[in-house]
């Protein structure tokens, strides 16, 4: 049996879980985690170990922000910490579960899931934007060590916002693809990474609307 993980938000996993097992007809387990704390994250995956093989871990956890972005004066240290564990060392957790499973099978996929701020420090987002630097760095370095072992390690950016699906029609007729990314599109890179010939395979890329200027 193959066990695929991905983390999403708590209070979405319920939902999903259903709609992919709905949709796909298949068994789906959803498993709630706090990514920042190391014991949460070993007790998930003895559980996930159980099932089976992890074959793709999909990593896109980060500490929810607030639109209304504070002064770097007016962040406290806790929700510094909080962010950046949540974003790098949850990511760092999960991938030391589930490599060496990859290595012994020779196999596997782990993406991490970036967005406009891994590339480009945000003002009023000093947060988020050090927990998806560290991210990104962490991606890279595990590419280069397990690469050759058959892991495929990459680094999706996802520079934009993400709308409903391209069939959802907005109130005044026109998609909701032609101002935000349509989800059903990102899946298929993901999907595409994991199913690349190992003589190509992509480390990184960065994903956005063709409507929107970089």
């Amino acid at each position: 049996m193959l066990t695929h993980v991905v983390f999403l938000p708590i209070g979405r996993l319920s939902r999903f879980a259903d709609e992919i097992a709905r949709e796909e007809k298949a068994q789906v387990f959803a498993i709630r985690i706090d990514c920042s704390d190391t014991r949460s994250v070993r007790e998930a995956f003895e559980g996930i170990h159980s099932l089976g093989f992890v074959e793709v871990l999909v990593y896109n956890a980060c500490q929810p922000i607030s639109w209304h972005a504070p002064k770097f004066t007016d962040i406290c240290l806790e929700s510094f910490e909080k962010s950046v564990t949540v974003s790098t060392v949850g990511a760092f957790h999960c991938a030391q579960q589930v490599i060496p499973g990859m290595i012994e099978r020779g196999k596997g996929t782990i993406i991490f899931t970036g967005s406009s701020a891994s590339l480009n420090g945000i003002s009023g987002y000093c947060e988020l934007s050090c927990g998806k630097f560290a991210l990104r760095a962490l991606s890279q370095c595990l590419a280069k060590e397990f690469q050759t072992t058959g892991i495929h390690v990459a680094h999706v950016i996802v520079d934009g916002v993400i709308g409903p699906p391209r069939s959802v029609q907005r109130s005044d007729g026109e998609s909701s693809a032609d101002v935000s990314m349509d989800p059903d599109a990102i899946a298929q890179t993901y999907w595409h990474i994991h199913n690349q010939d190992k003589s190509a395979w992509t480390q990184e890329i960065d994903l956005r609307s063709s409507n929107q200027r970089f």
